[in-house]
């Protein structure tokens, strides 16, 4: 089990060990209406470690494609996003938006999986414990297992699986309590696009930490998928490579979301339109997923 994990953690996209260069975080740029940070990996991570050192609320996402078309599509969901600290580029096609209308001249993207090991090493290290929120129970069991292989020191103050429905009334306060009472210093949450997003929303007021929402991390570190080959994450073909693997539940996400975020962003960068930025929504939905 200890070698696959190591297989599965080679095959996420991982800038070379021992390369120094100057961080990146340059602000928020509009990419198709969605506010998205022109971040790299030494930024983000020290914003979010500095969150969790000093106490304070910080919310986190880092979005491909499909995070940036679901807000696209969903003008509310749109507004929430804008309200998160930051919001990295994940995968190449995002990466791409930012260079291509804004000549960021990022040299790489912010992989959700490869972000919450940088996080979670220097965490083990500063002695700052972790919440994990989301998923079932196996994949929690799983991935708490994998994590603590790889971190020694690593502290898991708490792990709450999804209950997959609704919040209902009183209870964002009661799971705050159980964070809080854990004496966590980060939530990462794994609930998948866009459920993450609305509960990160809706619970970063009531915590006095940051919560990183991280996608398919959750099953990466857990064993239970496989990253794309790096060369296809270079080439902006991790989508392509998850399609492979579950076809049926993901085709129409695929084939409708890359496509509409082509043309419109050919569209943006030949000025035919300008996409209108939603005004950040800071209240809270009064029911989110859990």
């Amino acid at each position: 089990m200890r070698g696959d994990h190591a297989r599965l953690a080679g095959r996420i996209r991982i800038p070379p060990a021992g390369v120094e260069t100057a961080s990146v975080n340059a602000g928020k740029r509009n990419v198709l209406g969605v506010l998205v940070d022109v971040v790299d990996y030494d930024a983000a991570t020290e914003e979010l470690l500095a969150a969790a050192r000093e106490r304070r609320r910080f919310a986190f996402i880092a979005l491909a494609v499909h995070g940036v078309m679901t807000g696209v599509r969903d003008r509310t969901h749109n507004a929430r996003l804008n309200t998160f600290d930051i919001v990295a580029p994940d995968g190449q096609p995002v990466r791409w938006a930012l260079n291509i209308l804004y000549d960021a001249k990022l040299s790489d993207w912010v992989s959700g999986p490869h972000l919450v090991l940088r996080v979670l090493q220097k965490m083990a290290e500063e002695g700052l414990a972790v919440y994990l929120y989301g998923s079932t129970p196996e994949i929690l069991d799983r991935l708490s297992a994998s994590l603590t292989r790889r971190f020694s020191n690593l502290r898991i103050a708490g792990k709450e699986p999804s209950k997959f429905r609704g919040a209902e009334p009183g209870e964002d306060a009661a799971i705050a309590g159980r964070i809080i009472g854990s004496g966590a210093s980060l939530v990462l949450v794994g609930l998948g696009c866009p459920r993450q997003e609305t509960f990160t929303h809706a619970m970063s007021p009531l915590l006095d930490m940051p919560l990183m929402a991280v996608g398919a991390a959750f099953d990466y570190h857990a064993g239970r998928l496989r990253p794309a080959p790096v060369w296809m994450q270079r080439c902006g073909l991790a989508w392509l490579y998850r399609l492979i693997l579950e076809p049926r539940r993901l085709w129409r996400r695929y084939l409708a979301f890359n496509i509409e975020y082509l043309v419109r962003l050919i569209g943006q960068k030949a000025r035919v339109w300008q996409p209108d930025v939603p005004a950040p929504m800071y209240q809270r939905a009064e029911s989110f997923p859990v």
